[in-house]
C-alpha cells in the first residue's frame, strides 16, 4: 500500500503460459495493479466481517454521489475480486 492509502495489488504470473510469455514476449513476472481511491477503500475494508451492505454504507458515507449506481459498481467490483481470486466469500 502506498502512502495516500491507494492499494497496490500485485499479481505474481504462475504456470507453463506465463513462463513463455515471459522468455519470448518479455511479460513481467509481476504485475502491479494501483486501484483507484474507492476500489482502494472497498479493498481495505473487506475484512471477513462486514458484508457487502455494511461495505455499500462506508462507501456512501465516503463518497457519497461520486459512489452511485453504488451497489451495482460494489457488486461488479467484488466479483472482478472473486473472479481473480483476491477474495473468497464466506457461507
Amino acid at each position: 500500500m502506498q502512502a495516500n492509502n491507494i492499494v497496490t495489488v500485485h499479481v505474481i504470473h504462475r504456470g507453463f503460459y506465463a513462463w513463455i510469455a515471459e522468455k519470448f514476449f518479455r511479460r513481467p513476472h509481476v504485475t502491479h495493479i494501483d486501484l483507484d481511491a474507492m476500489g482502494s477503500f472497498v479493498f481495505q475494508n473487506i475484512d471477513g466481517q462486514r458484508n457487502v451492505g455494511m461495505i455499500a454504507n462506508l462507501l456512501s458515507e465516503k463518497f457519497g454521489e461520486d459512489a452511485e449506481p453504488l451497489y451495482e459498481r460494489l457488486i461488479m467490483y467484488m466479483r472482478i475480486l472473486y473472479n481473480n481470486g483476491f477474495i473468497y466469500y464466506k457461507k
